[in-house]
């Protein structure tokens, strides 16, 4: 079989002004010095942590291997990087989501993942950056979304980064590393090459706690995000518990993929996780539900000033309309307002304010 790929060439390195940092590093930074830094960087993650295991008073100390993977690069002197897979497309479902393109969902949390970033500059003065790994392709056949559509959603993300000037991000996705390829191709060449067999995953969800949730989360997205099945609803079960063992399939076979282009690299997840474990959940926006996502949902601006992620039919109920851009953006909550009814956007109504809300 052909390779996957090849490795992308590195992004230059971040680099913010060594005045405004707490410690500079350098290559010869010992490592006991290295490990205290990297345990404060930690810290700043952790108020922001997805949890699977949310009663645990989960510390620095309780992550390890990140602890490990932060001090090498603190140690060498060189920028952090993370690595995230998320921000695939948009949920098909109408109910849930505005559109197919990003909305102010994204943005938000976007912008939340560049702060973090320029928090840690502050401690380590190389800086860090997050690397998206769009994997909307890799799974895209099996969420019943067209592949024009997430092209169109990862350009529109490509192009938000740029407008926002959130330069400590980047993206990687399967056009990065397989160029021009058809889509089922490329699907095709990853899945045989990293994807672990559904035999495998059926005797891990039968005795791993974790994957039986995740299996349970996917299969939920699923059913949700089905429009139109003509069959019974155990029959649309049925398929939904089926091409859930793919979407795992394909999302570990996704993560391989990324872990061999970017081997040193912080992985990150949008994904609850329990302490201790190879991934690092991160939270992007406040919502009830754990699992929820900007993909999945829309965008609440409360009058309090927070921001919520909501299915769009219940955002809807609570705020109105307001655009950017001439496109669906995001909802306003407002007593006595009209529901449904459009406002031109403010010039205010950006990331600052949202990103200050979370903090």
């Amino acid at each position: 079989m052909p390779p996957v790929g090849t490795a992308a060439a590195p992004a230059p390195a971040i680099t913010t002004s060594t005045s405004t940092s707490t410690s500079t590093t350098n290559s010869s930074e010992d490592r006991p010095c290295a490990e205290r830094l990297a345990a404060r960087i930690l810290g700043l993650l952790l108020p922001h942590r997805r949890a699977s295991d949310p009663e645990f008073d989960a510390r620095p100390e309780h992550f390890p291997l990140q602890l490990a993977q932060l001090a090498d690069f603190i140690a060498a002197g060189e920028p952090i990087v993370f690595t995230l897979p998320g921000f695939p497309c948009k949920s098909p479902n109408p109910a849930k989501v505005l559109g197919h393109l990003p909305d102010e969902g994204e943005r938000l949390s976007l912008t939340f993942l560049d702060r973090l970033c320029a928090e840690i500059g502050r401690l380590h003065a190389p800086g860090a950056r997050i690397l998206i790994c769009s994997d909307g392709h890799v799974f895209g056949d099996l969420i019943n979304v067209p592949d024009d559509h997430i092209d169109a959603y990862s350009d529109e993300l490509t192009a938000m980064i740029a407008r926002e000037g959130l330069h400590r991000l980047d993206t990687f996705d399967l056009r990065a590393v397989l160029g021009d390829l058809p889509y089922d191709e490329k699907r095709a060449r990853v899945h045989e090459r990293y994807a672990p067999t559904v035999e495998e995953l059926r005797e891990q969800v039968l005795t791993e706690e974790e994957t039986l949730r995740l299996y349970r989360g996917i299969t939920r997205f699923l059913t949700e995000d089905t429009v139109g099945f003509p069959g019974s609803r155990s029959a649309l079960q049925r398929e939904c518990r089926r091409r859930a063992y793919g979407v795992i399939q394909r999302s570990r076979a996704w993560g391989e993929l990324i872990a061999e282009h970017h081997p040193r690299a912080v992985r990150l997840s949008i994904h609850p996780q329990p302490a201790g474990v190879a991934k690092f959940g991160i939270r992007l926006l406040a919502a009830a539900d754990v699992w929820t996502t900007p993909w999945h949902s829309s965008v609440l601006h409360r009058e309090d000033g927070g921001w919520e992620l909501l299915r769009s039919g219940e955002a809807e109920r609570l705020g109105r309309l307001v655009l950017r851009d001439g496109r669906p953006s995001h909802y306003e909550s407002h007593v006595g307002s009209h529901v449904g009814s459009h406002v031109a956007s403010r010039p205010d109504d950006g990331p600052e304010s949202a990103a200050d809300s979370r903090r």
